[in-house]
């Protein structure tokens, strides 16, 4: 595997393939693996946050998900080969377990989100098992009973690949903290991604995408969510790119 160091973390440098492919390698091996895609504001959190970093530094695939990361990963002179967003991630994780008989979870997502997604995309990739969702009440990783109770419901339903979505850090900890009670081959913490794939929340148009724009188009479509972090905190990242300009 091309994995290399980048800014504050290490990277996998492999292209969209090549991750549905370690993906599949990971589920065989069955030592719940998990996944996670760093973007800039990843980069950002993983300066302070010693937790978060722990996560990074034991990661059995690290995704770049970023367009910036990508325009950095240049100026270093040590290129990075794709943009691997979980938001594309996502439904091809979801084509490839439709083909290859693996079975899915999806955890997280405001209630009856995940019923959506999962309905919406067995539409799209026939034979795709969807074994569970779950929304857990907010705040459940600090009461154990409800704790307890989610990672019961996932380990009894025994899927292949568990799709987090609980907001970053917060998925991506609750994965790499409990992995070895919920038993999955393979875990992804992918944000937004099942809102996108119920259809309750727009992603930006390929275009912007492309271009780097992700972000803005989020920005305008929840200004009020997404004016901090955009606007404030990840600024941070280009103090951070020279820093780690070598």
């Amino acid at each position: 595997m091309a994995r290399m160091q980048f800014m504050n973390t290490e990277v996998d440098n492999i292209t969209m393939q090549e991750a549905l492919d370690a993906i599949e390698n990971l589920i065989g091996q069955k030592k719940n693996a998990y996944v996670v895609t760093p973007n800039v504001d990843h980069i950002i959190k993983l300066e302070h946050d010693k937790e978060f970093k722990e996560v990074y530094d034991n990661a059995d695939l690290i995704l770049v998900d970023g367009k910036p990361l990508l325009w950095f990963a240049k100026w270093y002179k040590t290129p990075i080969v794709e943009k691997i967003s979980g938001s594309d991630l996502f439904p091809k994780v979801c084509e490839m377990a439709a083909k290859k008989n693996f079975t899915m979870f999806f955890f997280g997502a405001a209630e009856g989100v995940a019923d959506k997604a999962a309905e919406n995309l067995k539409k799209k990739y026939s034979g795709l098992q969807v074994v569970g969702t779950y929304s857990p009440p907010l705040g459940f990783e600090k009461k154990p009973e409800e704790l307890q109770k989610a990672i019961n419901l996932v380990r009894q339903a025994s899927p292949d690949i568990l799709i987090a979505a609980l907001g970053s850090p917060k998925q991506e900890k609750f994965v790499y903290k409990y992995r070895d009670e919920l038993q999955v081959p393979v875990s992804l913490g992918l944000g937004a991604s099942i809102d996108f794939e119920a259809g309750n929340v727009k992603r930006a148009p390929k275009w912007m995408s492309n271009a780097g724009l992700e972000w803005f188009y989020r920005l305008l479509k929840e200004p009020k969510r997404m004016f901090k972090r955009y606007i404030i905190d990840d600024m941070k990242i280009f103090k951070l790119a020279v820093k780690y300009k070598k």
